[in-house]
């Protein structure tokens, strides 16, 4: 098939398609329905398990896992990019993490504690599949759009991933709640666990077949360097991230704002990760199949929130400013880590994933176009956002650590929660160093 040309209608929203075939990822895996999975798998009460030569506490163990695909992410990203730039087929590398990530969700089918190692490598290899494709998805966005459509294309992307993603969790859910009507057979709970299984399944063939959309029409890629591949310019992403470090020395304002960016992102993308293992090990829910509809209940009002809290955040920032309204976002994300040592009842956590929603919406998308305001007079926008990417990815592995730690030290993640809490007040505080004139240039 002949290629399409750049800017055409067919191939932007071709690319904006993969939203909807990877964002099932991201919701299904990583934030609803796997951590309630892992949870039942252990004993009520029972949250222990031996692994790595230790006696661990689950949700630590898991944390520690996560972190570990992030600290990989984090160095691949840049080796990736350099990758990106300069071989011909990046559609290649893109399929291959793909179907990296797609078919380790499908492994997950076979997560059970006595195959331990073997489940926590596909759920590592499915965090690294999907990030991957990442890198390279991005990539194309200047290859198939001139500069004056890219963030309409961006957006639409963002909505198909949003609107895919949660159709196939309220079918998960469904599954999960009625499970006869799918003939899905056992009792009740091992019924809603063969569905949970059965979801993990579905997550990596829809991932797999809708991204052959994309892939039909998404050329080979543009080729920006007629050398071959080499060490130089393999490492190309690394240099360009020590180029960024230090023009960072000399733009205060930028410094400042990263710095705070830094840790405030490093606790919410934290508490993001563990809000479902926090819910499924520290609520009160009546019954099992309470906590199961309920917990995914609650990612999915986060989703609704979320896009809410988005809209009325961008408003407030036009009339208040961004650091202010960052500012005082921090301040209710602090207040939200230290309540969260009270909740024990499912009305409090409802309540809990409400407010999360509607700052998490908020401090997303506005911490990322603030530091778009902030960068310097330059062509070269696509290094300093690299750096703003990876800078994000080393803040939830320490962030997913320092949970960890404290988890498997105390035994109760309230402790972890309040400790992250800390965090956003320090974020406050270095907010509040970042002179106010800095960020009122468009």
């Amino acid at each position: 098939m002949k290629n399409l040309q750049k800017g055409d209608k067919k191939l932007l929203n071709a690319w904006a398609f993969y939203d909807w075939a990877n964002s099932v990822y991201t919701l299904t895996i990583a934030s609803a329905v796997f951590p309630i999975f892992y949870d039942k798998l252990f004993p009520k009460n029972q949250h222990y398990i031996d692994a790595f030569g230790f006696h661990l506490k689950n949700s630590a163990l898991i944390s520690f896992t996560t972190a570990a695909a992030f600290m990989l992410v984090s160095f691949l990203s840049p080796l990736l990019s350099g990758i990106a730039d300069y071989v011909g087929d990046k559609k290649i590398f893109m399929k291959f993490f793909c179907y990296l990530g797609a078919l380790s969700c499908i492994g997950l089918y076979w997560f059970d504690l006595d195959n331990i190692y073997i489940g926590l490598l596909f759920y590592f290899l499915g965090l690294i599949g999907y990030w991957g494709s990442l890198v390279f998805y991005n990539s194309y966005l200047p290859d198939i759009a001139f500069p004056e459509q890219q963030d309409k294309i961006s957006a639409k992307g963002y909505s198909l991933g949003y609107i895919g993603s949660v159709i196939l969790l309220v079918i998960n859910l469904a599954m999960i709640m009625k499970p006869k009507l799918f003939g899905i057979s056992g009792t009740d709970g091992e019924a809603a666990m063969k569905a949970m299984r059965y979801s993990f399944i579905m997550v990596g063939v829809w991932w797999i077949l809708f991204s052959q959309y994309s892939y039909y029409f998404l050329p080979k890629g543009n080729k920006s360097n007629s050398e071959k591949l080499t060490s130089n310019t393999l490492f190309n992403g690394f240099k360009e991230l020590k180029k960024v470090w230090q023009l960072l020395k000399q733009d205060i304002p930028l410094k400042r704002y990263l710095s705070g960016f830094f840790v405030s992102s490093m606790a919410v993308q934290t508490v993001m990760l563990v809000a479902t293992y926090f819910g499924a090990q520290e609520i009160q829910w009546e019954t099992e199949e309470d906590s199961t509809i309920g917990l995914i209940i609650c990612i999915l009002l986060i989703q609704l929130v979320a896009v809410i809290g988005a809209v009325l955040t961008s408003r407030a920032s036009a009339k208040y400013g961004n650091i202010p309204t960052l500012i005082f976002i921090n301040c209710i994300w602090a207040v939200f880590c230290a309540l969260a040592f009270f909740i024990w009842l499912p009305i409090h956590f409802y309540v809990m994933a409400t407010i999360a929603g509607f700052v998490m919406g908020g401090i997303q998308a506005l911490s990322r176009s603030t530091y778009s305001k902030l960068l310097p007079e330059t062509e070269d926008t696509a290094s300093f956002f690299s750096f703003y990417d990876v800078a994000e990815k080393i803040g939830i592995v320490i962030g997913m650590c320092v949970y960890g730690i404290i988890d498997q030290i105390t035994g109760s993640p309230r402790m972890a929660i309040v400790f992250l809490g800390i965090f956003f007040v320090i974020a406050v505080f270095l907010l509040r160093r970042v002179p106010k004139k800095a960020v009122l240039k468009n």
